[in-house]
Order: structure tokens, then sequence, then C-alpha cells
């Protein structure tokens, strides 16, 4: 993640189902379903002027601690979520393997 990303808090908005990063005014998201202890992701957003900045895999890595701190599982049902763990498979011990496929 870039350094600049470091310092924004990653906020889990319950009402909307998504986790928010708020950057230069403008709120990027990963939507999410949550049951029995699993965090399923289902859709990554980030505003078109936000593009290309990194934004997108701040967030992701954020919502990624943010699991794995409070002992989710996860479900990556997101394409940009499963790229990003194909790109750093350290995340891959997140995975609900029962309903994972991510290789």
């Amino acid at each position: 993640m870039k350094e600049e990303f470091s310092p924004l808090k990653l906020a889990k908005n319950t009402v909307n189902s998504r986790f928010e990063l708020l950057v230069e005014n403008q709120t990027a998201f990963i939507d999410y379903k949550e049951r029995n202890k699993k965090i399923y992701l289902i859709h990554t957003e980030v505003p078109s002027a936000l593009e290309g900045k990194g934004v997108s895999s701040a967030l992701i890595e954020k919502t990624l601690t943010y699991i794995e701190q409070y002992g989710y599982k996860l479900v990556a049902l997101c394409p940009a979520v499963v790229a990003f763990i194909r790109r750093h498979p350290e995340w891959k011990r997140l995975l609900d393997l029962e309903q994972s496929d991510i290789v």
C-alpha cells in the first residue's frame, strides 16, 4: 500500500453493508455480506477521479486486515479482490476454503 494511504481509516458502514475509505473527499467502497463469522466481499468501487492511484489496493488491504483482526473468514466474490489475493498470496490465509476457489 502506498504510504499516503496508511493513515486513512477504514470505516465499516453496517447500514449500507460496505467497507469505505475516504480519499480526497471521495469514498471508495467494497460491498459485503456478513454471515456466520464469514465476510463475503462482493463488489469494489473507486470514484473515477481516484482511479490509477492505488486506492483500490489500499481499500482491499485495509479490508483484509479488518477481516483478519476480527477473526472472520473471507469469501472473495469480487474480481478486484480475487486479483489482489492472486498478486498477494499471503492473504489466502483468510479464505474460507469451502467457498473459495482462488489459486
